[in-house]
């Protein structure tokens, strides 16, 4: 769960979607040039396991999965935040929130 502000952080994929309506990375929004190789020109949203460092979640202290995030997406679920910033952004005080 991340927030409208986050999401411009998150990696880009270097297939294009099959499913154009909602997809970022199609040709006809210009997500994406044509015969661009995604390869070389995303490096910085590529994910290398050489220099990444995945961090720990601030709550549970387990490794977060995502590069960049500080919580992971159980805790973010269980408490309603985002798991970038931590913003909160669901209400769960009405909820039965658990992670299976």
């Amino acid at each position: 769960m991340v927030c409208d502000k986050c999401e411009k952080k998150l990696g880009k994929v270097v297939t294009p979607d099959p499913w154009k309506a909602g997809a970022r990375n199609t040709t006809e929004g210009g997500g994406r040039r044509v015969n661009e190789n995604k390869a070389l020109t995303a490096k910085t949203n590529r994910y290398n396991p050489y220099t990444e460092r995945f961090d720990q979640c601030r709550i549970c202290r387990q490794k977060v999965h995502q590069a960049g995030s500080h919580y992971c997406q159980g805790c973010a679920y269980k408490k309603g935040i985002c798991a970038m910033c931590g913003k909160k952004m669901l209400s769960t005080k009405n909820y039965k929130q658990s992670s299976t």
